[in-house]
C-alpha cells in the first residue's frame, strides 16, 4: 500500500507541470529557410491596466489561459495607459543559428521588457527603450531590439512588457543576425534616399531664396526641414544620433518637431496661396492654426507626453485638411498655381493621414501606411519645388508686364527728378558736414569739446599701447580767471579764452597734439609718443607763450598765466582714459596749490 501512495504522489508531481504546459499555446516552430518571423499572428495578450504585474504574474496568467491572441491580427491600441503583455513560446529548429534577435518594429516605446524563460526555469530579462539610454540595446539600431540564445529543440516562452505614453504599437519580428543586418541594411538605404532627396531640394531652394529673397521659398524651407526633423524623430534616428542618452529630449522632440512643422505648412502656404489678398478670412483662420500650434509647441516643454503627443497628432489631421480647403477655394478663384500646389498636397495629405490613423490604431501597419507619408512628403516636397518654379515664373512675366508699363512713366519723370535730387544732395551734404563740424567743436574757441576728445584721446591710448609709445595728457587751467570776469566782464572774459587758445594751438602746431576746450577755462591736450620728459617741456613752452605778452582787447592789456598738470601713460599700462584725467587732474591741483604759473607732473604731485 504504501509502495502504491509513492508511485501515484510521484505521478501527480509529473502531471501537474504536463497540465500547465497544456494551457500554453503551441509553439512557433523555427524551421530552417525562414530567418525573419512577424510574430503578431502568434501572439497572445493581455492589457494590464494598472502595470502592477510582474513577469511571475504575467506567466501565471498565461498558464491560466488569460492572455487572448490579438485583434484581427494587428498589434495597434492607439494612445491607451498601463502596460501591455505579450506572449509567443517558439522552439528553435535551426542546428547552426541559436542566436536570435527580437525586434520591436516601432521606435518611440518607452519602455520594453523581454522575459525569455527556458524549459529549465531559467528566466532571462532584457531591457529597451528610449525612457533607457541607447546603449542599452543589444545592436545599435534605430528599433529596440534583444540579442539572446533559443538553443535548437527547445521551447522557449517569450514574455514582452511594453508601457508607453507613445501610440501603442507593438509589431515584434524574431528574425536571426543575418536578416537583421539585411533588414536594417535595406533601411538605411531606403532612408538615405528620402533625405537625400530632402537635402536636395534643401539646397536647391536655399540657393533660389538667397537669390529671390522671395519669403515663399524661405517658408518652403522652414516646411522642408521641420518635417525632415518630425520623420528623424519617428524614425527613432534622433534618439539614435542626437540625444542618445536623454529620454526627456526623445520625448518632447515629438511634439515639439510636429509643431514647428504645422507652423511651416501653414505659414508656406498662406505666402503660396497669396491667402491675405486672394481669402482675407481664410488667412485669418490660418494665422490662428500657427498662433495654436505655436503655444502647443511650447506647451509640450511641459506637459506629459500621453497629453501633447496625441494633441499634436490630431492637429495634424486639422491642418493639413485646412490648407486642402484654402487651396480649393483659392483654386476655384483663378489662381492658376495653385493647382500644382492642391496636386502635391493631396500627395501629402494621403500619407499623412495614413501615418496619423495609424497611430491611433484606426488602420493596420503595412508597408503602405508605414511608409505612405515618407512617399507622400517626397513626392509633395518634389511638386511644391516645381510649384514654387512656376509661380516665380509666373509673377516674373506679371512684373515685366507691370514694369514696362511703368518705365514709359518713369522714364518722362527722371531727368526732371534728377535734377532736384543732385541739387538736394549737394545741400545735404554741405549740411551735414557742417552739422557733423559742429556737433564736436566748441561754439566759443573753435577747439574740439569734451566729448570729442574723450571718443579721440581714447583711441589714442590704445593706439600708443599697441605700438608700445608712451602718451602724455596735460590738463590746463588759466590763473584766476574768475577775476578777469568779474573785473572786465564775461565778453572781455570770453576774449581771453579765445587769446589763450590761440596761443596754446601754435604751440602745439609742432607737435601734431590734441588740443580741446574741457570746460570753463580749461584746456586738455593729448601727446602720442611723448614721454614725460617731452611732455613736460610742451607744458612748459605753453606756460611761457601765455605770459609773454598780454591779451589787448577793448583798450585793456590782461596779463593770463597758466597752471598745467602732467601726467604719462606708460607702455603697458592698464589706465584708461577716465584714470588719465584723474591722476593729471590732481597734478594740475598741485600746481594751482604751489602758487599757480607752473607745471606739475603726476609724480611730482603724489
Amino acid at each position: 500500500m504504501l509502495a502504491w501512495l509513492a508511485a501515484l504522489g510521484l505521478a501527480l508531481v509529473v502531471a501537474l507541470p504536463c497540465a500547465a504546459q497544456s494551457a500554453l499555446p503551441p509553439a512557433i516552430e523555427l524551421v530552417p529557410g525562414h530567418d525573419d518571423i512577424q510574430l503578431s499572428p502568434y501572439l497572445t495578450w493581455r492589457h494590464d491596466a494598472g502595470a502592477v504585474d510582474d513577469d511571475a504574474d504575467a506567466f501565471r496568467r498565461v498558464q491560466a489561459g488569460e492572455f487572448a491572441p490579438l485583434p484581427g491580427g494587428q498589434s495597434e491600441f492607439g494612445f491607451r495607459p498601463g502596460a501591455f503583455w505579450f506572449h509567443a513560446r517558439v522552439v528553435n529548429r535551426h542546428d547552426i543559428d541559436s542566436r536570435w534577435i527580437l525586434v520591436q518594429q516601432y521606435s518611440l516605446s518607452d519602455y520594453i521588457d523581454l522575459y525569455a524563460r527556458y524549459p529549465d526555469g531559467r528566466v532571462l530579462h532584457m531591457a529597451s527603450g528610449d525612457h533607457r539610454p541607447f546603449s542599452e540595446r543589444s545592436i545599435r539600431d534605430r528599433h529596440p531590439n534583444f540579442l539572446f540564445d533559443l538553443p535548437p529543440g527547445q521551447p522557449v516562452d517569450l514574455l514582452v512588457r511594453v508601457e508607453s505614453e507613445s501610440s501603442m504599437q507593438v509589431p515584434l519580428a524574431l528574425m536571426t543576425q543575418t536578416a537583421f543586418a539585411e533588414l536594417a541594411r535595406d533601411a538605411q538605404f531606403a532612408i538615405g534616399i528620402y533625405y537625400g532627396i530632402l537635402l536636395a531640394l534643401f539646397f536647391y531652394n536655399l540657393v533660389l531664396w538667397l537669390m529671390l529673397r522671395d519669403s515663399s521659398y524661405f517658408w518652403y524651407l522652414f516646411h522642408l526641414s521641420a518635417f525632415g526633423m518630425v520623420l528623424f524623430t519617428l524614425n527613432g534616428l534622433g534618439f539614435e544620433y542626437l540625444w542618445p542618452n536623454s529620454p526627456w529630449l526623445a520625448d518632447k522632440s515629438v511634439p515639439l518637431s510636429i509643431c514647428l512643422a504645422l507652423i511651416g505648412m501653414q505659414q508656406f502656404a498662406r505666402t503660396f496661396l497669396e491667402l491675405k489678398t486672394r481669402f482675407p478670412r481664410g488667412n485669418l483662420v490660418s494665422l490662428g492654426l500657427i498662433g495654436f500650434f505655436l503655444l502647443l509647441g511650447v506647451a509640450s516643454l511641459w506637459l506629459p507626453y500621453h497629453t501633447s503627443t496625441p494633441i499634436a497628432a490630431r492637429a495634424v489631421l486639422v491642418g493639413v485638411l485646412w490648407i486642402a480647403v484654402a487651396g480649393i477655394v483659392v483654386v476655384r478663384r483663378g489662381y492658376v498655381p495653385a493647382r500644382l500646389f492642391m496636386l502635391a498636397w493631396s500627395m501629402f495629405l494621403l500619407g499623412t493621414t495614413m501615418f496619423t490613423l495609424i497611430a491611433f490604431g484606426v488602420l493596420p501597419k503595412t508597408f503602405y501606411t508605414e511608409y505612405g507619408v515618407q512617399i507622400g512628403s517626397a513626392l509633395e516636397m518634389l511638386l511644391l519645388s516645381v510649384a514654387l518654379g512656376n509661380r516665380y515664373a509666373s509673377l516674373r512675366k506679371e512684373n515685366e508686364r507691370i514694369v514696362g508699363e511703368a518705365n514709359q512713366k518713369l522714364e518722362r519723370k527722371v531727368a526732371q527728378r534728377t535734377q532736384e535730387v543732385r541739387a538736394a544732395l549737394v545741400q545735404l551734404e554741405e549740411a551735414h558736414s557742417r552739422l557733423r563740424d559742429s556737433s564736436r567743436r566748441d561754439g566759443l574757441t573753435g577747439l574740439y569739446n569734451r566729448t570729442y576728445f574723450h571718443d579721440a584721446f581714447e583711441k589714442m591710448l590704445v593706439e600708443g599701447q599697441q605700438a608700445r609709445q608712451p602718451v602724455s595728457l596735460l590738463m590746463i587751467d588759466l590763473d584766476h580767471f574768475k577775476g578777469i570776469n568779474d573785473r572786465y566782464g564775461h565778453l572781455i572774459g570770453d576774449d581771453c579764452l579765445r587769446f589763450a587758445a590761440q596761443r596754446i594751438g601754435k604751440v602745439l602746431r609742432a607737435h601734431d597734439a590734441l588740443l580741446a576746450r574741457f570746460g570753463g577755462e580749461e584746456f586738455v591736450v593729448g601727446l602720442s609718443n611723448h614721454d614725460l620728459h617731452d611732455a613736460v617741456e610742451v607744458a612748459e613752452s605753453l606756460r611761457r607763450a601765455l605770459v609773454e605778452s598780454p591779451c589787448s582787447t577793448q583798450g585793456h592789456g590782461i596779463r593770463i598765466s597758466a597752471s598745467v598738470g602732467v601726467h604719462t601713460v606708460a607702455p603697458g599700462a592698464v589706465d584708461d582714459i577716465d584714470a588719465a584725467l584723474e591722476i593729471a587732474d590732481r597734478a594740475l591741483y598741485a600746481a594751482k596749490a604751489n602758487g599757480r604759473d607752473c607745471v606739475k607732473t603726476s609724480i611730482t604731485a603724489a
